[in-house]
């Protein structure tokens, strides 16, 4: 059994869609950080860094925190959603710290000036709008020839990648201009472990 330790958040989901997609069972652990409970010292003892998500495997008795390295581990478990081969793993492991580095980091950034800061500050809000935009750009080339990120088959990668893109309306962004991106993105939402993975936590 797998503990899940998140929030509704786009890290947070990311362990929930590949829990989804894994069809691992686990039960969830609401880690509400707007009330600062990502804080507690009972949490700390699990992440240090006191950021949702955080994993326990029970079956094996590791704690894994960071998004891209829980689902690293995920797929590792299960020998799913990650190649073994060489290139096309290396290839896949990548685009998921390019999400880690950069779509995750640039997006949180433009989430706090544009919406959450109590003082608007507009040299910031246009340096990560734009940031943003030539992220969407870089995915968008990269699906013009690609039916999935890493190519024909689903993986990490798309994995980590949606929950941010799917969060375009709530930045008050814009698709319209990277339809590649809009085409994956509407693919991805379809698939069923992926609706279940991010309604959690309920």
């Amino acid at each position: 059994m797998i503990e899940l330790y998140t929030f509704t958040t786009p890290n947070g989901r990311k362990a929930s869609i590949m829990l989804e997609e894994l069809g691992l069972p686990y039960n969830v652990h609401k880690i509400d950080i707007t009330k600062g409970e990502q804080h507690t010292p009972e949490y700390k003892k699990i992440n240090p860094n006191s950021k949702i998500p955080a994993i326990i495997d029970r079956e094996t008795d590791i704690t894994v925190f960071e998004s891209g390295a829980i689902l690293m581990y995920l797929a590792e478990k299960t020998a799913k959603l990650l190649p073994l081969e060489p290139k096309e793993r290396f290839r896949v492991i990548e685009w998921l710290m390019f999400q880690m580095a950069s779509v995750g980091p640039m997006f949180g950034q433009l989430d706090y000036f544009k919406l959450f800061a109590d003082e608007k500050i507009p040299p910031a809000i246009e340096r990560y709008e734009k940031e943003t935009i030539r992220l969407y750009g870089v995915l968008n080339d990269q699906l013009a020839e690609n039916e999935y990120i890493c190519g024909k088959d689903y993986t990490i990668a798309d994995v980590a990648t949606f929950p941010w893109i799917a969060a375009y309306k709530f930045m008050k962004m814009s698709l319209d201009d990277h339809p590649h991106l809009k085409r994956w993105m509407e693919m991805v939402q379809q698939r069923e472990a992926v609706q279940r993975g991010m309604k959690v936590p309920a």
